[in-house]
């Protein structure tokens, strides 16, 4: 999918690539063995279907920036040849314009995702371009600090868990999207580990009757 000078393209679960002069993937798992060579990989946690390293090995290359929150580390360290940082929540770091900050991402009630973890999603903000990643969690209070990225004249996609279980339903997810209000909102974290193509399609639907733009991007091959 275009978006101004970004190419997003949706990998399954989780995860993304966002392409412009960069290639930058968010949480690859269980994705071809054809894909670009990573400049930079975001994992939001050190869940197995987020930070993968199977996964990471077939798209990094000499160089590759991995950002990984800390529980990432252990597994990050057995690939060579690759420059790992260490992200905290609120923390923001700049790669030649590139502006990317780890927001949180947690169940308030659930215990997959404990805060206390101090897990993540990413806001990765471009020249009028924001996208934020979710990351696994259910709607919780530090969401209504993003509603203002839609309101500075940029494109603001939203990429929201809509599975269920261990994150927001496509109900939940959709009062997200309503609170956050994006310029466009787009599911994930279905098909896989939790959750179907009927709550993506769910999502949408929930999504156009808060009158929030929507779309449920196919998974590329």
């Amino acid at each position: 999918m275009r978006i101004g000078k970004i190419n997003l393209k949706f990998l399954g679960n989780s995860g993304f690539l966002i392409e412009n002069d960069k290639k930058i993937y968010i949480d690859p798992y269980n994705i071809s063995e054809n894909l670009p060579k990573a400049d930079i990989i975001l994992a939001s946690h050190g869940h197995y279907d987020h930070c993968s390293l199977a996964d990471i090995e077939k798209i990094v290359k000499k160089g590759t920036i991995i950002v990984v929150s800390a529980d990432c580390q252990s597994k990050i360290t057995r690939i060579e040849d690759v420059n790992m940082q260490i992200i905290e929540l609120g923390d923001e770091l700049n790669f030649e314009g590139i502006r990317i900050q780890a927001v949180p991402a947690y169940n308030p009630k659930k215990q997959f995702h404990p805060k206390s973890e101090g897990w993540m999603g990413y806001i990765i903000k471009f020249e009028n371009i924001i996208i934020y990643h979710a990351g696994d969690t259910d709607k919780i209070p530090e969401m209504e600090k993003l509603t203002g990225y839609g309101k500075q004249g940029n494109e603001f996609i939203a990429l929201l868990p809509v599975g269920g279980n261990y994150t927001m339903d496509a109900s939940e997810a959709a009062e997200a999207a309503s609170l956050i209000k994006p310029t466009l909102a787009i599911p994930m974290h279905y098909g896989a580990v939790a959750g179907s193509e009927k709550d993506a399609d769910n999502f949408v639907k929930l999504c156009f009757e808060f009158g929030i733009k929507a779309i449920k991007l196919e998974k590329e091959i």
